[in-house]
């Protein structure tokens, strides 16, 4: 593969990548949900037990101090609490409140939508096709922004 096809498809690949997120946003917030992108980041991690600022700081990759604005942003918009933490009495465990799980729940649906117009435009099948080839480039995640 050539320089210039590597790097257009890097771009598609982006492009495909901050259109989704914007879409999920943007259907999260239809929903009644106030957010932004970086708060499905986060939940991506909170789900399912919960994780300390600094396990949010690591899945993110931003410094503990912005994890702690975010976290704290979270708890006043009711999406999250803190807990104490089972195993470590010097942390806290940062979980998903109902509100936090009713909006992981319209994320899922704004994602669901969006998939079903690339099923429209491309065949189910393809769609499939293009999830396993994409689990094999990037088994593990994170599921993150791209700074």
């Amino acid at each position: 593969m050539q320089n210039s096809e590597a790097l257009a498809l890097s771009a598609v690949l982006l492009a495909a990548a901050g259109d989704l997120t914007q879409r999920i946003n943007d259907g999260v917030i239809a929903r009644g949900f106030e957010g932004r992108p970086m708060y499905g980041f986060a939940f991506t991690r909170l789900a399912p037990d919960g994780a300390t600022v600094t396990e949010i700081a690591v899945h993110l990759g931003v410094t503990k101090q912005a994890a702690s604005q975010l976290v704290e942003e979270l708890v006043r918009k009711g999406y999250v609490e803190r807990w104490p933490h089972p195993d470590d009495a010097r942390a806290r465990l940062v979980v998903l409140t109902e509100r936090g799980w009713a909006c992981t729940r319209a994320a899922e649906e704004a994602a669901a939508e969006v998939v079903r117009t690339w099923v429209e435009l491309i065949g189910e099948g393809e769609v499939r096709a293009l999830r396993d080839q994409l689990a094999r480039i990037a088994p593990y995640g994170p599921i993150r922004p791209a700074w």
